[in-house]
C-alpha cells in the first residue's frame, strides 16, 4: 500500500512539473504578463508622443503663424523692420 503511494506521489509529481516550469508553464506566462504590460506602457507613451507631433505638423501645415514662432524661437529670425535686442547680463565669479 506504501509502495503504490508513493508510485501515486511521485506521478503527481511528475505531472506537476510541466505545468510549473515547462514551456507555457505558470511561471513563463506570469513574466509574459509582465513583458506585456511594459510594452504596453511603453506604447502608450509612444502613441502620445505621436499624437503631439502630428497635433505639430497639421498646425504647422495649415497655419502661419506656427511656422513664423517656429522660425522665431528656433532659428532667430526676425522680421523685416524689426529691431532685435539682445540683453546679455553680467556673470558674477
Amino acid at each position: 500500500m506504501k509502495i503504490l503511494a508513493a508510485v501515486l506521489v511521485t506521478l503527481i509529481a511528475l505531472a506537476q512539473y510541466p505545468l510549473w516550469y515547462g514551456k507555457g508553464g505558470w511561471l513563463e506566462v506570469t513574466q509574459m504578463k509582465r513583458q506585456v504590460a511594459a510594452l504596453q506602457e511603453s506604447n502608450q507613451s509612444s502613441q502620445q508622443e505621436n499624437t503631439i507631433l502630428e497635433a505639430e505638423v497639421d498646425n504647422l501645415k495649415v497655419g502661419l503663424d506656427a511656422i513664423e514662432e517656429l522660425a522665431r524661437s528656433e532659428l532667430g529670425m526676425i522680421r523685416q523692420g524689426e529691431l532685435f535686442f539682445r540683453v546679455m547680463t553680467q556673470e558674477t565669479k
